[in-house]
């Protein structure tokens, strides 16, 4: 066998393969009922990832998701508002049964899943959250969230001793709690994906970073998307209301330094949710 030349690799390394960045959404909701479920939205994301997580640092911030989502609904009738814009969607899709080009299939499936978190969230009653409302345990939590460090161990010390127990333990508390609450957060995910997938994005361009969009009065408008390039270091400020908008994009310069709006002409993507 020859010997292998002096200075070379016994093994060639793989070409470094590049990948760009994902696209950065931003979104902006236009109403009241928009802006409660995006909140709910986020907030069930979170406590969905701290609920899967074994250590007592996450089941912390799981109750602090769990009660933030109660004091969300505590203010509106949260069902009644998800189980209108259920109602709203599914006629809205009916309509699309009948024309050409439709994916007959799939919008059979949308609708299905739509009747379904409906009659998951009509059983389970206008009170369903009343026995967390009443629960002893979160109620003296939520009371000394209001203060800062308020739930650390010597103000709760009941708090510190569920912390301790085993995962297993609080994971089943948690998976109860969840229980609860899922069948509203999960419809309010899925009429968040219909809403943001009825859009049709366009690529627009905004002279010296700013522009200027007018809605059509008979159709209200829920949600603004703007999507700007992964790795920009712009991004979007958005003002208005249901009847107009304003979209001014700043450049990210540090968390020392006050951004700046940008001069020049900047390419995005809009799509207007309805």
């Amino acid at each position: 066998m020859e010997p292998l030349p002096q200075n070379r690799p016994m093994f060639e390394a793989a070409p470094e393969q590049r990948h760009d960045p994902e696209p950065i959404v931003y979104e902006q909701p236009l109403n009241e009922r928009m802006r409660a479920f995006m909140r709910l939205e986020f907030l069930w994301q979170q406590l969905s990832h701290h609920a899967g997580v074994p250590n007592a640092w996450s089941s912390r911030a799981a109750v602090a998701c769990l009660l933030e989502i109660l004091a969300i609904t505590a203010r509106g009738d949260s069902r009644g508002d998800v189980l209108k814009e259920l109602e709203r969607q599914m006629s809205a899709l009916r309509d699309f049964q009948n024309r050409p080009g439709v994916d007959g299939a799939r919008l059979r499936a949308v609708l299905s899943a739509l009747m379904r978190r409906r009659e998951e969230l009509n059983a389970t009653g206008a009170n369903f959250m009343q026995k967390l409302r009443e629960s002893e345990f979160l109620n003296a939590i939520k009371h000394r969230s209001a203060i800062p460090g308020g739930t650390c161990e010597f103000n709760l010390p009941d708090l510190y001793h569920w912390l301790s127990l085993d995962p297993d333990t609080r994971e089943a508390d948690l998976a109860a709690w969840i229980a609860t609450i899922r069948p509203l957060c999960e419809s309010i995910s899925e009429l968040l994906w219909i809403t943001r997938e009825n859009a049709r994005p366009s690529e627009e361009n905004a002279p010296g970073g700013s522009f200027q969009i007018v809605f059509e009065r008979d159709r209200p408008v829920q949600l603004l998307r703007i999507t700007l390039p992964g790795g920009s270091h712009l991004y979007p400020e958005v003002s208005g209301s249901h009847h107009r908008s304003s979209l001014r994009f700043l450049r990210w310069n540090s968390v020392h330094s006050r951004p700046a709006q940008a001069n020049e002409d900047v390419r995005f993507v809009l799509a207007i949710c309805y």
